[in-house]
């Protein structure tokens, strides 16, 4: 909701901007934002034109489509595409270089957590009797 902490949130992520951290707006093409009203976080520091074009490119395109195929298909239900608020972290490997993956991987992760989200997924439950045999991809230990 934009008038809880997400949305105090999402005002800081556009407000607070650092280089090599261009928080940005979900839209479909400029000037057409996606309801909810989505800011898409990089979580890598752009370093150069590749990238950012990337984020700005696929990946918002990705994320836009992902939030507005969700209001569409009704796992975001319309009368709420106004009061609801979406910020969204974006990773996109610096060394990638496939556009269509970026958009892929986006767009299912995107959706994903938003379907997750919606149904308040995973419950307390299922995250304690999950938590000692959970394994994180980049943790060893």
């Amino acid at each position: 909701d934009k008038s809880g902490p997400v949305g105090a949130a999402f005002a800081n992520a556009l407000a607070d901007q650092k280089m090599g951290h261009s928080n940005l707006l979900a839209v479909l093409t400029p000037n057409l934002a996606v309801k909810p009203t989505t800011v898409m976080i990089t979580k890598v520091t752009i370093k150069g034109a590749r990238q950012a074009v990337q984020m700005f490119g696929p990946a918002q395109a990705a994320v836009a489509n992902a939030v507005a195929d969700s209001v569409e298909a009704g796992i975001i239900p319309k009368d709420q595409a106004e009061t609801l608020c979406i910020v969204c972290g974006v990773f996109i490997h610096w060394e990638a270089a496939d556009d269509k993956k970026i958009y892929q991987y986006n767009y299912e992760a995107t959706k994903l957590s938003i379907a997750r989200a919606m149904k308040n997924e995973p419950s307390v439950d299922e995250m304690l009797a999950k938590k000692s045999a959970a394994k994180h991809p980049f943790y060893a230990g």
